[in-house]
């Protein structure tokens, strides 16, 4: 992504000052995040009725952005990861665009957008399956399903940061998590 076009690179500041402002304004990251990315994600794809790719480079952008502003004030990464995937799945269920793929592209973002910012990849990786697990149960997703698709989103975010973020990531998402089993699936690259 090297080049965003102006509405994309918008789209990410928009989100990342809501973030700060928010942040500063409560001290709280999570339900910071919920809203703001929920709230983004609704305006947007009313907006462009973004589908398909467009609405994964939004999904992405927002994300980037809540990572970001949360960076930014020196708030909670990791609880930023899970109000965000939760915030995802809230937003494009409203809209009627929610996918286990929309799960596992957060998860990519998230991990990557951490890594930017010097974030736990660990604690991000395990966050984000924790919001997907709980979004997921607000919105009527199959639990496992979306548990699986951050796990495995969240290896793929972390195999274009490093090795070490890999087996950082791997070891942080296996298992259970807030009482689900966790299956990754293959391939990861």
């Amino acid at each position: 992504m090297s080049k965003m076009d102006p509405g994309r690179k918008g789209i990410m500041e928009s989100v990342k000052d809501k973030m700060v402002g928010s942040i500063k304004g409560t001290g709280e990251v999570l339900n910071a995040a919920v809203d703001t990315v929920s709230g983004t994600l609704v305006t947007t794809i009313k907006g462009t009725g973004a589908e398909g790719t467009a609405l994964t480079s939004t999904v992405s952008d927002v994300l980037r952005g809540a990572i970001m502003g949360t960076a930014q004030v020196g708030g909670d990464v990791g609880a930023a990861a899970k109000g965000a995937v939760v915030g995802v799945l809230k937003g494009t269920k409203e809209v009627g665009v929610e996918t286990i793929d929309t799960v596992s592209v957060s998860a990519h973002t998230l991990v990557k957008s951490a890594a930017e910012v010097g974030g736990d990849l660990g604690t991000v990786a395990r966050n984000t399956v924790e919001g997907a697990i709980s979004g997921a149960k607000q919105v009527g997703l199959n639990v496992e399903e979306a548990a699986s698709a951050a796990a495995t989103g969240a290896i793929k975010g972390a195999g274009e940061v490093s090795e070490q973020a890999v087996h950082q990531v791997r070891n942080a998402v296996t298992g259970f998590i807030a009482g689900v089993k966790v299956v990754a699936k293959e391939p990861f690259k």
